[in-house]
């Protein structure tokens, strides 16, 4: 599996904790969504920094991929929210 899917499986694993925990103690998705978009472009944010530090990629090359592996976790917690907000 490629390392952008992962990190994509590991934005929506996020997701669910984050909607989990916001189930169980009562919170309404609607704040804990906010919760989840900093927490995952933060880890979006490091896992492009890596790319572009260490693992030797351009930035040109680094950010369309920041783009998707933020955008599909993002996306998806947005229409669970409005689904059931």
């Amino acid at each position: 599996m490629s390392h952008t899917a992962q990190m994509i499986l590991a934005g929506l694993a996020l997701l669910a904790a984050v909607y989990g925990i916001a189930h169980l103690r009562g919170v309404p998705r609607r704040r804990a969504f906010p919760a989840f978009a900093v927490l995952w472009g933060l880890a979006a944010a490091v896992n492009l920094w890596v790319g572009v530090a260490h693992a030797g990629y351009a930035l040109a090359e680094e950010v369309p991929v920041f783009g998707l592996v933020f955008a599909v976790p993002a996306a998806l917690a947005w229409l669970v929210l409005r689904g059931r907000g």
